[in-house]
């Protein structure tokens, strides 16, 4: 069973720095690909970034690119989401996800519940 929950969303300035973090806090001992989506009121979830289970394979989205960095502790089963120089397009609900591969959220099986991002200019 893989229970994640996100933590480390907040309200911050235009160019500030933030660190979402997610834990996985199920029964299961399996190491998953986890993955970070966001999405805004009316709008579709949106890829941000993913990581294979051993962190040797990354892969983000061109909005975010060379701004957010994703990376993980298998043995504190937790994915981290740093995200510099934000942007007020970065104010979106960010979800964790695992056990999938690819850019849709149909990729992956578990989701959390979110943590609010709010950047103001």
């Amino acid at each position: 069973q893989v229970q994640l929950k996100e933590s480390g969303g907040g309200l911050v300035q235009a160019g500030a720095s933030l660190r979402l973090s997610c834990a996985d806090s199920g029964r299961s001992r399996s190491v998953y690909t986890m993955a970070w989506f966001r999405q805004t009121p009316g709008k579709e979830r949106e890829f941000v970034a993913a990581i294979n289970w051993s962190g040797g394979n990354v892969d983000y989205a061109d909005s975010v690119k060379g701004r957010f960095t994703i990376s993980r502790d298998n043995g504190q089963n937790t994915v981290y989401l740093r995200m510099n120089s934000l942007k007020p397009e970065d104010t979106a609900v960010y979800y964790c996800a695992a056990s999938g591969w690819g850019r849709t959220e149909h990729d992956y099986g578990y989701w959390g519940q979110g943590t609010q991002v709010t950047v103001s200019s």
